[in-house]
């Protein structure tokens, strides 16, 4: 099966909460579909480059996804129905990284240095 790498933003007023309600809304999707999500990563809230329906900040979410491209499409197509989504994007993949992103290995980097002093 096809294999994708999905990152969403949400709005920074919702809770971390809805965001994993959000997400698991989506897995549900993606396994009735026949696919499975093999990465989950909450990012956190972060600031924007610039405002995006007058958001300055937005949760993001990375998801390595494992499925068929009609599902997929039906994820996208709930996306843009949904208000609390800012923007989304979905990238073929030949390989999903079973490692920790970046911006994870980042942020726990700075933990431990923060710890130490």
């Amino acid at each position: 099966m096809p294999l994708y790498e999905h990152t969403l933003i949400s709005r920074q007023d919702v809770s971390p909460q809805q965001v994993d309600e959000l997400v698991e809304q989506l897995t549900k999707l993606i396994e009735e579909q026949g696919g499975k999500i093999r990465k989950s990563e909450y990012w956190g809230l972060k600031n924007l480059q610039y405002r995006i329906k007058k958001n300055r900040k937005g949760h993001y979410t990375f998801l390595g996804i494992e499925g068929p491209a009609g599902a997929v499409h039906e994820m996208e197509r709930q996306l843009k129905i949904n208000e609390d989504v800012l923007r989304y994007l979905t990238i073929r993949v030949d390989e999903i990284d079973d490692e920790p992103s970046a911006i994870l290995v980042k942020r726990e980097e700075r933990k431990r240095r923060d710890r130490d002093r």
